[in-house]
Formats: structure tokens, sequence, C-alpha cells
């Protein structure tokens, strides 16, 4: 088994930056820009359909998404908006081969 890699300080940078970003989306924002489903919504954020339905109420049984369920839903905007710009082998990295 190989050794861990050492983080250098690129490396420590980038975390430092990935762990302060301000990149996400919510959810009422990526349903008014993509025709998606709230069982979409769910699937891209691994939520219950219950829960997205929550984001979208108002009052008192309103729930609020996370930083993570923001960041799932500005990724997949970013790749729903640039998938054909990433090169094939990056795609296939990320294993989002599609054809």
């Amino acid at each position: 088994m190989p050794k861990p890699r050492p983080l250098q300080l690129r490396e420590l940078r980038l975390i430092s930056m990935y762990s302060n970003w301000e990149f996400g989306m919510t959810p009422q924002q990526f349903y008014s820009k993509w025709a998606v489903s709230y069982e979409q919504i769910a699937i891209i954020c691994d939520r219950s359909d219950s829960t997205v339905r929550g984001w979208f109420r108002n009052g008192q049984n309103r729930r609020n998404p996370t930083r993570n369920d923001l960041l799932h839903l500005g990724l997949m905007d970013f790749l729903l908006e640039h998938i054909d710009e990433i090169p094939e082998y990056l795609r296939q990295l990320l294993c989002l081969a599609i054809s």
C-alpha cells in the first residue's frame, strides 16, 4: 500500500479556499432555472421528496437546505451549463461519461 502524499503549501491553500468557498445555488434558484421536478432535486441532493417539498413551503413547516444541499445544486448547475466544455478524460475521471 503506497504512503499517503504529504500536503504542500499549494494543497493547503486549496483546502483553505475550498473550506471558505461560498459556491452554491438555492433550490428555488435551481428550480426556476431548470425544468426539473422536486423528485429530481431530491435525487441531486440525496434527500427525500418530502424534505425537498419542505424547502419550498412557507410558514412554520418550512425546512432549510444545508450548505451541502446548496453545493450539490450549484455543482449540478455548473455541470449542466458546462458539461460539453469538460474534456472527455476529466469526465471519465469524475464518472460523468454521457452519450
